[in-house]
């Protein structure tokens, strides 16, 4: 059985926010990663792209939430691009659709947080 991974690929541009794509689930299996990743980023506006990622899971939510408190507290921007119907029905289902920032593209996260 193979086990579930979350890959991390971090880009940025001068002046604009730092992108961090995600690969693959945010799911009880991947929080580790997903935490100790985000946590341990000191830039001071992030991006989320979720393009590649498959679902999310309640505590994988939870994760996502305790990070976003994690970057409020710091005075840093976190916003989220890309999310599939999946990840949105669950957002929405959970009522916290509103807490985080979503854009429709990078580009458009990068130019309102920027």
């Amino acid at each position: 059985m193979n086990p579930v991974k979350l890959q991390f690929v971090r880009s940025e541009t001068p002046g604009g926010p730092v992108v961090i794509a995600l690969t693959g689930p945010i799911v009880m299996a991947t929080l580790s990663d997903f935490q100790t990743q985000l946590r341990a980023e000191t830039a001071p506006c992030v991006v989320l792209d979720f393009s590649e990622v498959p679902f999310i899971d309640s505590s994988g939510l939870g994760s996502m939430i305790s990070v976003f408190l994690h970057y409020k507290t710091g005075n840093r921007k976190l916003g989220l691009v890309g999310m599939n119907e999946k990840c949105r029905a669950l957002m929405k289902m959970t009522n916290v659709e509103n807490l985080f920032p979503t854009f429709a593209s990078v580009e458009a996260a990068r130019a309102a947080l920027a």
